[in-house]
């Protein structure tokens, strides 16, 4: 049973690496569109809708699809003072985790995937744009972002349980 865990945690961890190093280029990539965006505006005094556009949606898969790799590397906000305490054991840290994940990470993440899926299906329906001239065009891509990113969240969720079943059964069931 713990190797099946520990298969299924390995995968988990792979696709979740992979998506975030993928994802991080879009830093990058945004990076240089504002450069761009602000020497267009200041020197030339030429802005653009669409690219204003553009980069609010790179910010938004950055922010929505980087979610999962934050979670994998412990980058997410916690109260340091009180995990990271000489008076807890990685034990007591893997039932917090455990709890944490069970009682608030993954019910959020469902419930964010159930309430935006209808929000997300009518953008495809109606093949939503930007309403403002100039703007892009496919905005129901961007929206699609939204289930995708917490479902990216609430697969890695899986991975950190795993992980931190892995910690209590190692350390002798205590």
């Amino acid at each position: 049973m713990l190797a099946l865990i520990s298969r299924w945690l390995q995968r988990i961890d792979y696709f979740t690496e992979l998506s975030g190093r993928l994802i991080s280029w879009l830093i990058l990539l945004l990076v240089l569109l504002t450069s761009y965006d602000v020497f267009m505006r200041y020197v030339f005094s030429q802005g653009s809708v669409a690219l204003q556009e553009l980069e609010w949606h790179i910010f938004a898969l950055i922010f929505l699809l980087g979610g999962a790799y934050t979670l994998k590397h412990d980058g997410h906000v916690r109260v340091d003072v009180l995990f990271n305490s000489r008076w807890l054991t990685n034990r007591h840290r893997a039932w917090i985790n455990i709890f944490g994940t069970l009682i608030l990470l993954m019910p959020f993440c469902v419930l964010i995937i159930i309430s935006t899926w209808p929000f997300v299906q009518n953008a495809f329906w109606y093949q939503e744009g930007s309403p403002d001239p100039g703007g892009l065009p496919y905005r129901f891509l961007i929206k699609s972002s939204i289930v995708v990113g917490f479902s990216l969240l609430l697969i890695q969720s899986i991975g950190e349980l795993f992980r931190n079943i892995l910690v209590l059964k190692q350390t002798g069931g205590q």
